[in-house]
Order: C-alpha cells, then sequence, then structure tokens
C-alpha cells in the first residue's frame, strides 16, 4: 500500500509479544508503519507472577515487551488511559511521517486494558493526514545544481523512499530530461517500466551487472530515497573513487550518510525542483546511449541462463523467474525475501509496465525468513481491491517454507488466492554458497553435507495439500513448470486459496551480479587474499 495504509497487532505479554518483535524489526530497516498493540504484565502486580510474566530481579517493572525498544520507532506503555490523550498524536506523527515513520509499540498491561476513562469527543473526531511534501533548502539546491552540470556520467539510484514519495514518473521525467541512466534499488525495484533503455536495471549485490558496470564508471550518484544499505552499494567497494554522492531523502539521517551532499525533501518534489533548475544541461550522449547497451547486454546474459540446462537435469532459479515472467501481467504482483531468490528476481525481473504501479516487493532491507510465507497472504488481501484482476506470487525456498508453513493454512481457511512457487533446492543453498564462496568446505547446510541419522526429505506436495492448499508438483523441468504455474493460477482463482507450486532446482547454479559484499574471511581461509584486496579498495568517503 506504499505506506498509506497502517496495519495493527495485538497479542497477550510473553510469547505472544516476542513474537512480534522480529516484524517490528522488519518494519524499522525497511521504514514501515505498523501498531504493535502487545499485553503487558499487571499494574497492579497483585496477581504476580502471572502466567508467561518474565521476572527481573532487580527491575520488577520490566517486561519482556523491553525488547521492543530496540526495534521501535515510538515506543510508550501504557499505565494510565489518559495517558493516551498525549501518547495518541505522536503515534499518529510517527506512523504517517516519511522521515520518521516506522514500528509504534503500545505497551499495554492487562488491568489497565480494562480501565474505563471519559474521553473527550474530539478525539475520535476523523483527521486526514496528508503525506507532507517538504522542499529541499535553497542553497544545498543550487550547489546540487551545480555538482550535476560538472558531472559528465551521472547515474540516478532509486530507492524505496522514491516509490512511497509516488516518484516513479517524477524519476522518468527527470532521466529523460538530462539523459541520467536510472539504477534501482532492492526496495526501489520496479517503481519503472523495464522496456525503457534508461533503465539499467537492478544496482547491488542482488542486482544487475548492467547497473554495477555503470556504478563503477559514475562520476556522480544521485541516491533519491534510498538509506545506501550495503547491499546496494556493493559494502561501499561499487562507486568509483572519485565519485560525488548527492542524496535526495526525506530523513536527514539518511540523506548524510557518506558526507553526501545532502538534499532533505519530498522525492517527487525535489526532482521537480532539480530538474526546472538544471534546465537544458545533458549529461554525456555517449553515457546516455551506454545504459541501454549495457542492459541489452545483461538481459542476453539472462535469456542465456533461461535457454540453459543446469546439471543433472534440473531446473535453475532463473528458469523458475522466467516461467513466473511469461505468466504474468501488468496488474500481478510477485514476493520475496530471504536465501537466493532476491537476487534472481532482482536482477531477472523484467516488469513490462509500471502503469499500475511497482510489481515485485523484495524485502531485502531485513531478510526475514517466512516473510515469502506470510507476505503473498496480507498483499493478497491488500490487493484485491487496488488490482482485482491481479494475482499475487511468492517465490521461496524449502527452508522458508519449513520456517512458516502454517500461514498456508490461515489464507486457506481465510479464503485469499495466492501462488506459492516452493523451490527445493535441498537445503540452505544460499548460505552453503556464501560459505564456500569464502574457501570453506561445504557443512550442514545442503543435505547432503549435514551431520544426521540419514538424508530426512519433505514431502512438500503432501504437505502443502494437508494445510487446504491446491498442489502442483512441476517436478524439475521447464515445461513441467510451465504447466503447474498455469494450473495453479487457476486453481487459486477458482478456489480463492493459496495454490502452492512444488519443483525442483540446482543448489549451486546462480545468477551473479558481479558485485562485492563484505563478509569477515579469516586468514585460513582461501578467500581471505580477495578480501583484503577488495577492503583496499572500499570507498570510505565521498566528495
Amino acid at each position: 500500500m506504499d505506506r498509506r495504509q497502517v496495519m495493527a497487532a495485538t497479542s497477550s505479554i510473553g510469547p505472544g509479544a516476542l513474537n512480534m518483535v522480529t516484524a517490528a524489526g522488519l518494519a524499522h530497516a525497511n521504514r514501515l508503519p505498523v501498531l504493535l498493540l502487545p499485553g503487558d504484565t499487571f499494574v497492579g502486580r497483585a496477581p504476580d507472577p502471572v502466567l508467561q510474566q518474565v521476572e527481573h530481579y532487580g527491575d520488577p517493572t520490566v517486561s519482556v515487551n523491553d525488547a521492543f525498544r530496540a526495534v521501535s520507532r515510538y515506543f510508550d506503555r501504557i499505565t494510565r488511559p489518559e495517558q493516551l490523550l498525549a501518547t495518541l498524536p505522536q503515534m499518529a506523527r510517527v506512523l504517517t511521517d516519511p522521515a520518521d515513520t516506522g514500528p509504534v509499540v503500545l505497551a499495554l498491561p492487562q488491568d489497565v486494558q480494562a480501565e474505563v476513562f471519559d474521553f473527550p469527543e474530539t478525539m475520535f473526531a476523523p483527521r486526514l493526514h496528508r503525506v507532507p511534501r517538504t522542499r529541499p533548502d535553497e542553497r544545498s539546491l543550487a550547489e546540487a545544481v551545480a555538482l550535476l552540470r560538472a558531472s559528465r556520467r551521472p547515474l540516478l539510484v532509486a530507492g524505496g523512499g522514491a516509490r512511497y514519495s509516488g516518484a516513479g514518473a517524477a524519476v522518468l521525467d527527470f532521466a529523460v530530461a538530462h539523459g541520467v541512466p536510472v539504477a534501482e534499488t532492492p526496495a526501489g525495484r520496479t517503481l519503472l517500466a523495464d522496456p525503457h533503455p534508461l533503465n539499467a536495471g537492478g544496482i547491488g549485490i542482488i542486482g544487475a551487472a548492467s547497473a554495477n558496470t555503470l556504478a563503477a564508471d559514475a562520476d556522480l550518484v544521485l541516491a533519491v530515497g534510498t538509506r545506501l544499505q550495503d547491499f546496494t552499494t556493493g559494502s561501499w567497494r561499487l562507486f568509483g573513487a572519485d565519485v560525488h554522492l548527492v542524496t535526495v531523502n526525506a530523513a536527514r539521517f539518511d540523506a548524510v550518510k557518506h558526507a553526501a551532499h545532502a538534499l532533505v525533501g519530498d522525492a517527487r518534489e525535489t526532482l521537480h525542483e532539480l530538474s526546472a533548475a538544471l534546465g537544458d544541461w545533458r549529461a554525456d550522449p555517449d553515457w546516455t546511449a551506454r545504459a541501454a547497451t549495457e542492459r541489452a547486454d545483461w538481459d542476453a546474459q539472462i535469456d542465456k541462463l533461461r535457454a540453459g540446462t543446469a546439471p543433472d537435469g534440473m531446473l535453475t532459479y532463473a528458469q523458475v523467474v522466467g516461467v513466473v515472467i511469461d505468466a504474468s501481467g501488468p496488474a500481478d504482483y510477485v514476493l520475496t525475501s530471504s536465501g537466493g531468490m532476491p537476487g534472481e528476481l532482482d536482477g531477472g525481473w523484467r516488469a513490462g509496465s509500471a502503469t499500475q504501479g511497482p510489481t515485485m516487493d523484495l524485502e531485502y532491507g531485513f531478510s526475514c525468513m517466512g516473510y515469502e510465507v506470510a507476505g503473498p497472504w496480507g498483499a493478497a488481501m491488500a490487493r484485491a481491491r487496488t488490482h482485482p484482476d491481479g494475482l499475487v506470487t511468492s517465490l521461496f525456498g524449502d527452508g522458508s517454507y519449513l520456517m512458516l508453513n502454517s500461514e498456508l493454512y490461515s489464507a486457506a481457511f481465510a479464503g485469499h488466492p495466492f501462488v506459492a512457487v516452493v523451490c527445493d533446492n535441498e537445503g540452505y543453498a544460499v548460505i552453503h554458497r556464501l560459505q564456500t564462496n569464502q574457501g570453506a568446505a561445504g557443512f550442514n547446510n545442503l543435505l547432503a553435507d549435514c551431520a544426521g541419522h540419514g538424508q530426512v526429505r519433505v514431502d512438500f506436495v503432501a504437505h502443502a495439500r494437508a494445510l487446504g492448499c491446491e498442489v502442483f508438483d512441476a517436478g524439475a523441468s521447464v515445461e513441467a513448470l510451465r504447466g503447474a504455474y498455469a494450473a495453479a493460477r487457476a486453481a487459486a482463482r477458482s478456489t480463492s486459496r493459496p495454490a502452492v507450486v512444488v519443483c525442483r532446482v540446482h543448489p549451486t547454479t546462480w545468477t551473479e551480479s558481479g558485485a562485492w559484499w563484505e563478509v569477515g574471511v579469516p586468514p585460513s581461509l582461501a578467500g581471505h587474499a580477495d578480501y583484503q584486496q577488495q577492503k583496499a579498495r572500499q570507498l570510505r568517503w565521498t566528495r
């Protein structure tokens, strides 16, 4: 819903509350508004210690809800009902402010929940909260214009903030007017329609080599609505040593990172003002044309991966994404979160048309396993009203399935359709990849190299069917997957329940972006030498 709607969740004290801490962490990392209302221990303490109460010997005021403090934008414990008169306006501020938004946690002690208070009626009067469109400082804007005019090879990096601002058209207008290639972060992915010649694709570790090649040669990066996390910047190894960094962000905290020239303001309005001030200035024509060339080379590489075959005749992740793309329309929506599938979607997805808004959700700010099972249920509910002709598809591995498969039953019980594509790679293949890429031997990630009593396999087809889903076994062939996915789409629509496709994918055949990710490598491993070389080139300060 692009931060225009807020979900609320309640729980009891104890495990009910702590189960929401991970969700709060995800919302905090991704700058998403959510209202969490965990129960809390009795203020009066008459029945102490109560069921699910964790007692702290030296501080009886501490409860498990204090764990939310590290992952909340706003935290309060309501010990008297009249405290809400002061708290609710602050809660609304955080939930609706682009610069400060995130999870709000109001801990509600069980005895206070039952109290009665005579609130003024004006407290419940409807209020319209509009997205504030702050403008950048005029002097900072003029300095940014001077930096852009002095550049020949600028690159615009569009992040989630550009999406939440509704700045997709503004990004495209700016790029076309000034010949600036555009790369998208995971949170900003599919902001632009893929076929556009200035769309270089996803940037960073799970992005496309096309965008990463341009990033390495850019003399100025205009970062719009991004917090510039390591997966976007290649652990700050992606950009050249002499790059200028100009940031546009509603949050000053994000705008000033890496000593960037900061434009603090709304993405859409700031781009409009920046473009007007630049007038007829354009980037070097050869640089502008290079975006299409690099993207064409990358698309050809993806096409080759989709046309190829993996060892043992199994499917590749690229082929799975290709099948979903071929069957999807502009109103459809795809999402993923953890493991290797974000890299396959970010690098290989082709939006086709952005006329109906972004077509993808890559939750890779927190990389939360299980999001891919619960997330499509929420997306299906939200998009049933806004995109009634569309269908949500989630792609994930067997590890995430085992983490949170019970949500499939919940969605089936509630009657919300989506398609879940379960890619069985027999283990945590992306962690195995990370392990072996640093020079370590594979250990305890793939079933084949795990210690245990035999190789126990899960019958995902039977299990998903037992949870109330229509299930289609695609085996390990592209044609079988095409048929299974088409059948699953039809079944989800006709039954108003999740449909599950199970396929077998090769665990070590990946799409590579060429970007570096900093992971500590000890001298005892073969990857230590490369780690040292990359660290020596790591960007620590920008001009």
